[in-house]
């Protein structure tokens, strides 16, 4: 079996790399090796890899930034899976899994988001990844497999809690959103899911939701991150964690209140839970203490 993953430089392509099965033949591209965005390259590349299936994790994922680079975030986030998945329609048997966002919704449900609910981006980044999941399905409904997660974080690259974990060794206080609610999500965790799909067979055309079980706000994220990083040796100075608005911290682009995703449906699929968020954060920091 041989698989092709895009964005392989990102957190989730990383991710994939440590869970990979040994048996399993991967490529893996960066932007270096495959501009995603020139269909005559991509064709190229995947002819010369000629994948089973294709993962793509690339994504312009600067949220603020895409606010001021609209044409480029619409380039990387919506018209590369176009180009995808013209290429994988050039032959019937190639699957494409694709990674998208809770950003495609605008955060006014109360409850958990299914996959039936109707999105409405409120942010360019927003925008353009739901572009991208309906110009996949235009092309290859019966291809590819989109899931969307949330909040995603990994030792290597920029993330939330990389950011807390620097930031708490550098100073005594922090003022963090408390009305932003949502579900973080380990990307080996998502990692892992994207190969038992591969490998169990359980690969089925649509849109999923993927998170780690729970919901929490970026305030109660950061306070836990504290605990668990001291009780594991990575902090050791005392730091005072302060709840603030939304509105106390502006940014160019609106970010959704609640975007919390019900994982159920993928959860039927795979005939297992997901893993509570707070076990995974653990699972991080026994990793990165090792």
């Amino acid at each position: 079996m041989r698989v092709l993953i895009f964005g392989s430089s990102g957190q989730l392509g990383q991710a994939l790399r440590l869970t990979a099965i040994r048996d399993t033949e991967v490529t893996y591209a960066s932007h270096s090796d495959c501009d995603i965005s020139n269909q005559r390259l991509v064709v190229q590349f995947m002819d010369a890899v000629e994948p089973d299936f294709v993962i793509n994790c690339a994504a312009y994922t600067a949220v603020d930034r895409a606010e001021e680079e609209v044409e480029h975030c619409y380039r990387i986030n919506a018209l590369a899976p176009q180009i995808i998945a013209k290429c994988c329609s050039r032959v019937q048997t190639r699957r494409l899994i694709h990674i998208s966002t809770d950003f495609v919704f605008d955060g006014a449900k109360k409850t958990p988001y299914n996959e039936e609910d109707t999105p409405n981006p409120a942010s360019v980044y927003g925008a353009s990844k739901l572009m991208g999941e309906k110009k996949i399905l235009a092309e290859i409904p019966n291809q590819a497999m989109i899931i969307r997660t949330a909040w995603v974080y990994h030792a290597i690259g920029s993330n939330f809690v990389n950011t807390m974990l620097r930031l708490m060794s550098q100073r005594n206080e922090l003022n963090i959103v408390d009305d932003q609610k949502g579900s973080p999500t380990f990307a080996r965790s998502l990692a892992q899911l994207i190969w038992d799909l591969i490998h169990e067979g359980r690969f089925l055309p649509g849109i999923y939701h993927w998170t780690d079980a729970g919901e929490i706000t970026w305030y109660e994220f950061a306070e836990s991150i504290y605990e668990e990083a001291t009780r594991y040796g990575l902090l050791s100075q005392p730091v005072v964690i302060n709840p603030i608005t939304t509105s106390e911290y502006p940014t160019l682009a609106i970010r959704p209140s609640y975007s919390v995703l019900g994982g159920e449906k993928m959860e039927r699929l795979i005939n297992r839970k997901r893993s509570f968020w707070r076990d995974n954060l653990q699972l991080f920091c026994e990793e990165l203490r090792q």
